[in-house]
């Protein structure tokens, strides 16, 4: 018997959730019921939903309810979570409110599955930064325990959602006239994004980092269970479309060499390390390497891969690395992650078909 779900909310990440159950074959009656803040019909992944404006109705004698997020109403579980729960309904949230609540487990299954539990009827999932950097961290951690990590964020501008996606689009055309004349959204970025780097992600806090930073900081933390770890975070939004890149330096508190941290990511479930030596080159490298880069996650059999590149050694500390990763935010970073919270439910029995 195919369980009964919900999705809340149809932008980038809502659609993304909906193509995802259906490529995996997640056990629900299709289709599943797509509500948002307002009425209408939508193409979803190439298919035509209607969209109900979000009621209670659309939580009654559901089993599993996915939040998209921001993609929805902002702030949708908020609203909406405690009542879908109370029709019996275990939720998945995508948004960042309930992240840091500490009754709330915040999961990444190839990470912390140990987190869900019989209790559990509503699991956050983390920012999309977050996920892809602590993939990393986690193997790592738990080989040689880290001490201190310096991460750099390079974040398409889809993590904002899909104004900023098309905001970009429509700013191409313009900046390759006149990089000085380009007209943009002042609601999505404080600058034109084409062509152009902005080293600001969500709100400022007081301390003069952002909300984004912040995220990444207190959610890793939480998800590997280790409040020691120093975090120090930029987070840049790039003139990419879809693909965060994060440049990433470790300090671990036993040595951990960069092969054997190779073998180690190696190992790791999701993730794809990408560094050998690409001697046939046509810029006549001998010592060249591959490295992933954020184009590759376009491709099928990446797309749901943490890729990991240029692992070297820190020369400056004493037990130092340095490494670089890339992953499909919206995939990964969002939707894929929270299917995959919703595999894990059925895999420990919490939900059955």
């Amino acid at each position: 018997m195919a369980l009964k779900a919900t999705v809340v909310g149809v932008g980038m990440v809502g659609e993304q959730i909906i193509s995802i159950l259906r490529e995996r074959g997640f056990p629900i009656e299709w289709p599943p019921i797509v509500c948002a803040t307002r009425e209408r019909t939508e193409m979803l992944d190439g298919e035509e939903f209607y969209v109900k404006k979000t009621d209670e109705s659309c939580f009654k004698g559901r089993d599993i309810v996915f939040f998209a997020g921001k993609e929805g109403a902002r702030g949708a579980s908020v609203q909406w979570g405690e009542i879908a729960q109370e029709a019996g309904a275990v939720c998945i949230d995508n948004g960042s409110d309930f992240r840091l609540d500490p009754t709330i487990p915040l999961v990444v299954p190839e990470v912390n599955p140990e987190a869900v539990t019989s209790k559990s009827r509503f699991i956050a999932s983390p920012n999309c930064s977050t996920i892809q950097l602590v993939m990393v961290l986690h193997p790592l951690h738990q080989a040689a325990r880290i001490r201190r990590v310096v991460v750099s964020t390079y974040q398409s501008v889809s993590g904002w959602g899909v104004r900023a996606y098309e905001d970009l689009l429509n700013q191409m055309p313009q900046a390759l006239k006149s990089v000085n004349k380009v007209s943009f959204d002042p609601t999505v970025f404080s600058s034109s994004m084409a062509f152009n780097c902005l080293p600001h992600i969500d709100k400022f806090t007081p301390d003069g980092y952002t909300k984004e930073e912040m995220k990444m900081v207190l959610e890793t933390q939480k998800i590997i269970g280790d409040e020691s770890i120093n975090i120090s975070p930029t987070a840049v939004r790039v003139p990419v479309l879809v693909g965060h890149g994060e440049s990433i330096n470790i300090e671990t508190e036993n040595e951990l060499s960069a092969s054997q941290a190779q073998k180690v990511l190696s190992a790791a479930h999701g993730i794809l390390v990408m560094d050998e030596l690409n001697k046939d080159n046509p810029r006549h490298d001998p010592l060249e390497r591959t490295c992933p880069v954020p184009l590759d996650i376009r491709k099928p059999e990446y797309q749901d891969l943490v890729l990991v590149g240029r692992i070297r050694e820190d020369s400056t500390l004493k037990n130092g690395l340095n490494l670089w990763c890339v992953a499909d935010n919206l995939r990964k970073g969002a939707a894929l992650n929270v299917v995959q919270i919703g595999e894990l439910l059925i895999k420990k029995g919490i939900i059955r078909p």
